[in-house]
């Protein structure tokens, strides 16, 4: 396994960025630039990575695919065909969004989010994107979640079958599925079920903690990794069967110090359950 992290502040070159990355021991990463970047300043960030033993684990297309309104649907639909050719250019593992939310929050909840109606939806957006850029060295994929579409491994596992696109693969935020007090006392095993199910189509982890609250009636939320009920030791026994180039990103630590702190804590649980990030 990989492990990576955001870089705060600017990054002002590949070699400030690689001198970031290996100052905190990060094997994967986070896309540097942005599609607005020039193709000679993608392939030197692309050059420096591969130079440094670094896998650029993800490009984000954070967006709504699903906006009802019709102008801001269009633009998230061409966001995420830009992103996934940034992704094919700097040679990401994936690029990655959510489905997007038919409510006004662009990442939901609604009650039509989890609906066959939607779930069609979603299957034509997805072959549209994938269709438009014909990657073949990155995948698109689409991160899991509570209330939308994939919210399980067998909502995961459908979407692949209707999607039918090889470049269609898994990103994997197991936290995101946590979702019920069933499963926030079983995460070790929702790690075995999704890691076992969907294992060689999952591009990158996101990986944070969660907390159930003592208040009624069910109050689940993120907290700082490591002081939550998440499961990492089963989490990173699973994830490393993936192979040593699997990237585990933290992610939504408040500060750098935060980040640090969540790198250490990983790296503790891994040593306690016999694996290692490369």
């Amino acid at each position: 396994m990989r492990l990576g992290g955001f870089i705060f502040g600017e990054i002002k070159s590949p070699e400030s960025w690689i001198g970031a990355l290996n100052e905190r021991g990060y094997r994967a990463a986070y896309c540097p630039v942005t599609a607005d970047a020039s193709d000679q300043e993608i392939e030197a960030y692309a050059q420096a990575a591969a130079a440094a033993g670094i896998v650029i684990a993800e490009v984000g297309a954070w967006s709504n695919p699903l906006a009802e309104d019709p102008a801001v649907r269009g633009l998230a639909v061409e966001y995420c065909k830009r992103q996934l050719d940034l992704a094919e250019k700097i040679g990401a593992q994936c690029c990655v969004n959510i489905t997007g939310s038919r409510g006004k929050n662009w990442a939901g909840p609604d009650p039509r989010d989890l609906t066959d109606e939607t779930f069609e939806m979603i299957v034509r957006v997805t072959q549209e994107i994938i269709d438009a850029v014909r990657p073949v060295r990155t995948y698109f994929t689409l991160e899991t979640s509570p209330w939308c579409y994939p919210d399980s491994t067998p909502s995961y596992a459908r979407l692949i079958s209707a999607i039918g696109r090889k470049a269609f693969a898994v990103h994997a935020d197991l936290v995101n599925l946590v979702s019920s007090p069933q499963r926030y006392y079983q995460t070790g095993a929702l790690a075995k079920e999704f890691i076992g199910a969907l294992g060689p189509l999952i591009k990158s982890f996101h990986i944070k903690d969660i907390l159930m609250e003592e208040r009624f009636s069910v109050h689940l939320a993120e907290t700082p990794l490591g002081s939550g009920g998440f499961d990492f030791h089963t989490f990173l026994t699973e994830a490393n069967k993936l192979g040593p180039d699997v990237p585990v990103m933290i992610e939504h630590q408040a500060d750098d110090e935060a980040y640090r702190a969540a790198a250490a804590c990983l790296r503790r649980v891994a040593e306690q359950a016999g694996v290692r990030f490369i």
